[in-house]
């Protein structure tokens, strides 16, 4: 507490605004709900033009710093030593960016997709072209895009946190774009933005996580998914993530995102050796043919033309979604890449994620796409009667030992959104503290982490539990909309620095003196 006070400015205004949407909730249900959709459809309107072109233009400007002279840059100085060995940040950055999603979405999402289609586009519901589209959707909305909206910000902040000595503020990342004396006035405020973008996706999360996990316990349990149900979920994952979030960055993320990392990809082989081998194989190739192919038709596509919502409904919800984990998640994800130069930043944090996500959407997608025809759509049939919280644990019916995997397919789960969500309220709990820099111990205030474990579940369990899977898609696009303009800027910063990158060397090499580890990094290093 004395070593990292409050920043009130920062904490209190986004904490009382999701305060007092919770306490709306309990005392007005119909009219909370009733004003957070119409600031939705609001926002889909009138902005899901921007959403698909931010989002497309974070890919360019990724590619373009990789083959830069920006790319030759060590994050922290040419004497700076790296803060995590090669293959645990991989598995801390992974597992910082999946989240439960990659469970809920990878089985469930396909199924919307092969079903309904968007018209206007000519595809078929359940024809071979559905397949194709279904499978190569999900390309789009899980691998190269979503990492590029992460990378640019979390680039940006890890060069003006390690290199220009900056603080540990998303406004240190548009100081070199908007002036120190601009964003000294309103950094407070910038934060706030950025603080709200990301509570809002967590929860966005955290009720999806919830719903994977209710409607794994039915398989056993029997029952509805009750709001009671949802409540005791939730406050699990809650106390678990603010637990690890609570112990530092070597004790218990990188720990734990090494040990989820193992378990996903055991999950993955033997979803892939038992399951239809040779078809996912065809159908992934099949599918990436048809993603490259009609990359920027489909990043583009609004709808609009047609009158079709598909895309506001599924690509542009799924923009909100990393955008609004994007400003803060991208404070951790810059923290962590001392010692690293950008290249090897880009393939860590965008290359590398965005293939493992593909090979697991090859796999499980490919499954649910699979074994819904095999059924006649009976995949299908189970998330229209019972809920997409079931598609999950119906595909796994049809593997072999499904009783034992399902059980520890609900661990997976458990595990998997513990993993993403404490390196974020890692990340939250430094921004609303003083005195974080890149000298200093960067654990951060364990209280606040507490505290905003606490918000975010009664967030996520409002919204979840009464609005269901529209609630999801509310949250991502409220807190998607702050977070796309932040990482615009973001972009501003970068193009800056790609247009004059001797400025970022120059003041590297002038200013940035080595960086000093925290104890616990030491030790880390120390018995690595």
């Amino acid at each position: 507490m004395k070593q990292h006070p409050l920043r009130p400015l920062v904490f209190w205004p986004t904490f009382l605004i999701l305060l007092a949407a919770v306490v709306a909730s309990y005392l007005d249900l119909s009219l909370f709900l009733a004003i957070s959709k119409g600031l939705n459809a609001l926002i889909l309107d009138n902005l899901a033009w921007l959403f698909c072109i931010a989002a497309l233009g974070m890919v360019i400007l990724a590619l373009a710093v990789y083959f830069s002279p920006l790319g030759q840059i060590r994050i922290g100085g040419e004497r700076a030593t790296p803060l995590l060995s090669k293959p645990r940040w991989f598995m801390v950055t992974l597992c910082t960016t999946l989240a439960v999603g990659v469970l809920f979405w990878a089985v469930a999402e396909p199924l919307f997709h092969l079903h309904g289609p968007p018209g206007d586009l000519g595809i078929e519901a359940e024809s071979p072209a559905a397949v194709r589209f279904a499978l190569s959707t999900m390309f789009m909305h899980w691998t190269i895009t979503p990492y590029a909206i992460y990378l640019v910000p979390s680039l940006v902040f890890a060069l003006a946190f390690h290199n220009l000595r900056g603080e540990f503020s998303i406004g240190a990342m548009l100081r070199p774009l908007l002036g120190a004396e601009r964003v000294r006035r309103y950094a407070d405020l910038i934060d706030t933005l950025g603080l709200f973008a990301l509570v809002a996706g967590i929860a966005s999360a955290l009720g999806t996580g919830a719903l994977t996990l209710a409607g794994g316990l039915s398989q056993y349990i029997g029952g509805e998914t009750t709001p009671l149900r949802l409540a005791l979920i939730i406050a699990a994952i809650v106390l678990t993530f603010v637990a690890s979030a609570a112990s530092g960055l070597q004790r218990g993320i990188a720990k734990l995102s090494g040990l989820n990392t193992w378990i996903l990809m055991a999950l993955g082989g033997f979803v892939l050796l038992c399951g239809p081998t040779l078809t996912l194989i065809s159908l992934g190739i099949e599918a990436l043919g048809a993603y490259l192919g009609g990359f920027l038709r489909q990043s583009l596509y609004t709808g609009t033309a047609g009158g079709d919502p598909w895309a506001r409904e599924w690509t542009v919800f799924f923009w909100a979604v990393w955008f609004a984990w994007a400003p803060v998640a991208a404070l951790f994800l810059g923290k962590i890449a001392r010692g690293y130069r950008v290249r090897e930043f880009i393939r860590i944090n965008m290359l590398y994620p965005a293939l493992f996500s593909m090979l697991w959407m090859s796999i499980f997608s490919g499954s649910s796409l699979y074994y819904d025809a095999q059924g006649g759509g009976s995949l299908n049939l189970v998330l229209n009667q019972q809920g997409v919280e079931h598609v999950l644990y119906a595909m796994f019916r049809q593997l072999p030992a499904s009783d034992v995997v399902i059980a520890f397919l609900l661990f997976v789960a458990f595990i998997n959104f513990v993993t993403a969500a404490d390196s974020n309220t890692d990340a939250i709990g430094n921004l609303c503290s003083r005195g974080v820099t890149a000298d200093s111990d960067l654990d951060g205030n364990p209280l606040l982490k507490v505290a905003w474990g606490l918000i975010i579940g009664a967030m996520a369990w409002v919204m979840v539990a009464f609005v269901g899977l529209d609630g999801v898609k509310m949250l991502s696009n409220l807190g998607g909309l702050p977070g796309m303009f932040i990482v615009l800027g973001a972009g501003g910063t970068l193009m800056l620095w790609l247009r004059t990158p001797a400025l970022l060397a120059e003041r590297d090499a002038g200013v940035a003196p080595q960086a000093r580890p925290s104890s616990t990094i030491a030790k880390s290093q120390a018995g690595r």
